[in-house]
């Protein structure tokens, strides 16, 4: 899957990932209205306007980049109904070209991880027949647990042909109080990128591994020395414009080739319309906001090669 990545970034000349993160504080109006017309004030009435509202912008973007990244949570919180709008949009969005970033942060141990990882990356066995459940294409995932949280992804993934992205540094504020701790005199952070690294190698593709990595856009500097230490990682990078990240800074998470990196703009793009810059489109028209949101992004990116 980490070729088909890179060769849909290449063509489409668009290193950029849209993270399909609805808050139903997003959600224009005239959806929530119907969405709980239809299904009275429910969890099933939510599920239904985000599902909609996903759908709109993925049919306004799709052509444009190689990539979406759904965080689970945001579906969670409306319980089963959620999930099934979940599973609704990657099913959606792979019908449409796009890989599938589940951003899902799992982190646990022996068949504890190896359920996530078949869960959302491989297949279970149900009687004479093996069935994908989630079926994403890469999932993110957490090594605080070591190795042993780690293997039963890589398993999943040798056989499925699929990938991860492991979090390395983060680009909340406080991702200090622990990922930049020193031990024997090097950020904690560090030593989880050459674990990565060590990882990657038995998962390669053509030029690089199936196991990549999580780097936060507001951290350019440690994106300098982290990219040296895992050439061949694909870099996840959230934090691009919302959280303060510009393009200036994410030039060291890039190769000379211009490749090596997928930048994500979650609620800059999806709820796009909210902006000053794009409130002309209005509501009604918030999917072409979004597609106005990612044409610009595409072309601020770009601007740094």
């Amino acid at each position: 899957m980490i070729n088909q990545l890179v060769a849909k970034i290449q063509k489409l000349n668009a290193p950029v990932v849209v993270g399909l993160d609805p808050m139903l504080s997003y959600v224009p109006e005239h959806i929530v209205n119907k969405a709980l017309e239809e299904h009275g004030e429910t969890l099933e009435g939510a599920a239904e306007a985000i599902w909609q509202y996903n759908k709109e912008i993925v049919d306004h973007i799709y052509d444009l980049i190689p990539a979406v990244k759904p965080q689970v949570a945001m579906y969670e919180q409306f319980g089963v109904p959620g999930m099934v709008a979940y599973k609704k949009t990657v099913d959606y969005c792979k019908e449409k070209g796009l890989v599938v970033i589940g951003d899902v942060k799992r982190g646990d141990i022996g068949s504890t991880s190896a359920a996530y990882a078949v869960g959302h990356l491989g297949k279970v066995q149900v009687g004479s027949k093996k069935l994908a459940a989630f079926d994403e294409d890469f999932a993110t995932v957490n090594p605080y647990l070591g190795s042993d949280g780690i293997d039963p992804f890589i398993k999943v993934c040798k056989e499925e042909n699929k990938g991860i992205f492991i979090l390395v540094k983060t680009s909340n504020p406080s991702s200090g109080e622990f990922q930049d701790q020193l031990i024997n005199g090097r950020p904690l952070y560090e030593l989880v990128a050459e674990k990565v690294a060590q990882w990657g190698e038995q998962h390669m593709g053509d030029s690089y591994s199936y196991v990549g990595c999580v780097i936060g856009a507001t951290y350019p500097e440690m994106g300098k020395t982290l990219r040296k230490v895992m050439p061949k990682a694909y870099i996840l990078v959230p934090g691009y414009g919302a959280q303060g990240g510009t393009a200036d800074s994410l030039r060291p998470y890039f190769n000379e080739d211009g490749l090596g990196a997928i930048v994500n703009s979650s609620r800059g793009i999806i709820a796009a319309y909210k902006q000053e810059k794009y409130a002309k489109f209005g509501a009604e028209h918030f999917a072409e906001a979004s597609r106005a949101a990612v044409e610009d992004m595409v072309a601020d990116i770009r601007s740094i090669f």
